[in-house]
C-alpha cells in the first residue's frame, strides 16, 4: 500500500474517532453549547435516532473508527493481518459507509436537520471507504 495512501486513512480515521467522541460526550452531557453552527445538531441529538438500543449512535462510530484505525495499524505488523488487512479493512468500511447513508437518509428525509458534525463524520467514513475499494481493486 501506498504511503500517502496510508497518511490519509490514518488522518481520516482520526479525525472520524475525535468527531465521534465529540458528539458522544454531546450526547451522554446534552450540553447545547457543544452544538456549533445552526443548531440542527441539538435537533438531531435529541432526536430518538439518535440512539440504538440506549447506544449513542456517536459511541457506535467510536467504535467503527477506532476499529479502522486498530485493523490499518496491525496490517503493518502482523502477517495475518497483512494478508487479510484489505479486505478486513473493506468489510468494515462498508458497513461504515452503509450506516453512513441511512444516517443521511434520517437527517434529511426524517429529522429534517443537518449537524455539522454528523456531515463531518459522514464525509470521513465516506473517503475512508473509497480508499477500501481503490486498495481492494489493487491488490494482487
Amino acid at each position: 500500500m501506498e504511503k500517502r495512501q496510508t497518511q490519509i486513512i490514518t488522518a481520516l480515521a482520526i479525525l472520524g474517532l475525535l468527531v465521534s467522541i465529540y458528539m458522544t460526550i454531546y450526547k451522554i452531557t446534552a450540553n447545547d453549547k457543544m452544538c456549533l453552527g445552526s443548531g440542527d445538531c441539538s435537533i438531531v441529538n435529541a432526536s430518538r435516532y439518535a440512539s440504538i438500543n440506549g447506544i449513542p449512535v456517536a459511541l457506535i462510530g467510536v467504535i467503527g473508527y477506532a476499529a479502522i484505525l486498530g485493523i490499518h495499524w496491525l496490517e503493518r505488523r502482523n502477517a495475518f493481518f497483512e494478508e487479510n488487512g484489505s479486505l478486513i479493512f473493506f468489510g468494515i468500511s462498508l458497513i461504515g459507509f452503509l450506516f453512513t447513508l441511512w444516517l443521511v437518509y434520517v437527517e434529511i428525509a426524517l429529522i429534517k436537520a443537518l449537524c455539522p458534525f454528523c456531515i463531518t463524520s459522514q464525509i470521513t467514513m465516506t473517503l475512508i471507504f473509497i480508499l477500501s475499494v481503490i486498495r481492494v481493486v489493487r491488490q494482487p
